[in-house]
């Protein structure tokens, strides 16, 4: 019987199937932060032991400052950050603690260290662990209560999802990148268009995205409602992880790309919705409302409430008036108030040498935080000199963690601010209470960072292959 690959990768990690029809997974990888401290109190109240502790790994991320890790002011802050030191340290469990030279945002550094590999089960408590199915690897976030569930017995309930396959053929654009894509469809299909649904991307655009655009696409998954999505490996999978800390090596390492290979979707497999789109009809797209579906090309203009009918015009007008925006409005003239660059959706560093290379030589009209994936990225991009041009720029280059994405640290936009953002979701307050949040991609969120407004990056892209 022909199957998807979300169907080879559920069957081999079943268990067995619950009466009410819930399959029962084994979890190969199992990831913790600060926000994790609800569920090891659970254990702590029941006597339990962390089922497989050299399976579960900590990261300090969500709560670490990007400033002054040395006398972290905020006495909350530090209260969780040495919660999680104590909690992994007392169960046996690796931490990539704030002081660890490779610390970074969990779902950029599970990869780094090959930690992610194809045909695992990743579960974190964050909804983003998607991410980490660009790799043919079968990853949700889930709850605290599952997360203490996962913990105790390394395994967690879930409920098949149906299957989708979003396919994308063709040549992307110059300037369109793996962040435009995901607004893309979001913004054409819905936020609710892949509800209970695994979303596989597939077509020859899909294969031409390196890793990191792989994990850009399959991060913003949910934000179209979809459990998770994925990517079928191959040699760019392969290359990737070769020589990870925790990938495989010698023997193993032919082993386990043989097995690799097999995880692809059946040539005749039969999706339960399909989604074609064309790369070529992709642009350089901005939101302009709060939530993730309410984007469009940067050429666009912000909708009219009264052009549309019911729900949708009320829905589209309270957008409006919390974002600050008039019906007709250019986006191209919204002007903005700061820029981010950051996230486990884009700071990788692929996304911060594209947007060096649109800062190089200029100087950003806004002031703007540039807070990279990881420790690792940012030794990397300081080595490149990416630092320099991030600086001298006039934006602020600061440690890893999840920063202004979630405003959990600190960082965050003022009331009433408007942020041209790299991160994941534009959602009312996510960036600070009455912030304004515009997402983009790198490129665009440098272009804006010169212009001092959301910007068409193709501008200062000419040229380039």
């Amino acid at each position: 019987m022909s199957r998807t690959l979300v169907d080879k990768l559920w069957d081999a990690h079943e268990v067995r199937v619950e009466a009410d029809g819930t399959s029962l997974l084994w979890v190969d990888r199992h990831l913790v932060h600060e926000g994790s401290h609800h569920a090891f109190a659970k254990l702590d109240e029941r006597g339990l032991p962390v089922a497989e502790p050299s399976l579960t790994f900590g990261v300090a991320d969500h709560y670490a400052p990007t400033r002054n890790r040395d006398t972290i002011a905020d006495p909350d802050i530090a209260k969780m950050l040495t919660r999680l030191e104590e909690n992994t340290g007392k169960h046996g469990i690796q931490l990539f603690g704030l002081r660890d030279p490779r610390q970074g945002i969990v779902h950029v550094i599970g990869p780094e260290q090959g930690l992610t590999l194809p045909g695992l089960t990743i579960n974190c408590g964050d909804s983003h662990t998607s991410t980490h199915g660009a790799f043919g690897a079968l990853a949700f976030g889930i709850g605290a209560t599952q997360v203490a569930h996962v913990l105790a017995t390394q395994t967690i309930r879930a409920t098949r999802p149906k299957s989708m396959r979003i396919q994308v053929e063709g040549r992307l654009p110059l300037g369109v990148t793996a962040k435009d894509i995901a607004l893309h469809w979001i913004a054409r299909l819905g936020t609710g268009a892949a509800t209970g649904h695994a979303v596989e991307y597939a077509g020859s655009a899909i294969r031409a995205l390196s890793m990191e655009g792989r994990m850009t696409l399959c991060n913003l998954s949910i934000e179209g409602g979809a459990r998770f999505g994925l990517v079928a490996p191959d040699d760019v999978t392969f290359e990737y992880v070769k020589g990870r800390p925790y990938a495989p090596d010698g023997s193993d390492w032919n082993s386990a790309v043989t097995a690799w290979r097999t995880l692809v979707s059946d040539r005749d497999a039969v999706f339960d919705r399909e989604v074609e789109i064309d790369a070529a009809e992709i642009a350089p797209t901005v939101t302009w409302g709060t939530t993730p579906d309410q984007a469009l090309p940067i050429t666009g203009t912000v909708p009219d409430p009264d052009a549309l009918g019911g729900a949708q015009a009320d829905t589209v007008r309270d957008a409006l008036e919390y974002m600050g925006l008039r019906p007709g409005q250019r986006l191209d003239t919204v002007e903005v108030d700061q820029v981010f660059l950051g996230s486990c959706t884009n700071a990788r560093i692929e996304d911060l040498r594209a947007a060096a290379g649109v800062l190089k030589g200029r100087k950003a009209r806004v002031p703007g935080l540039v807070s990279p994936g990881s420790m690792l990225v940012r030794a990397q991009a300081e080595k490149e000199g990416l630092d320099r041009i991030f600086t001298d720029a006039g934006l602020d280059w600061v440690a890893s963690g999840c920063s202004m994405c979630v405003g959990m640290n600190g960082d965050v936009v003022g009331p009433g601010k408007r942020c041209a953002s790299s991160t994941n979701r534009n959602f009312r307050g996510r960036q600070g209470r009455g912030a304004r949040t515009h997402l983009m991609s790198p490129v665009m969120v440098a272009a804006a960072a010169v212009t001092g407004r959301l910007t068409d990056a193709r501008q200062y892209l000419e040229g380039c292959a």
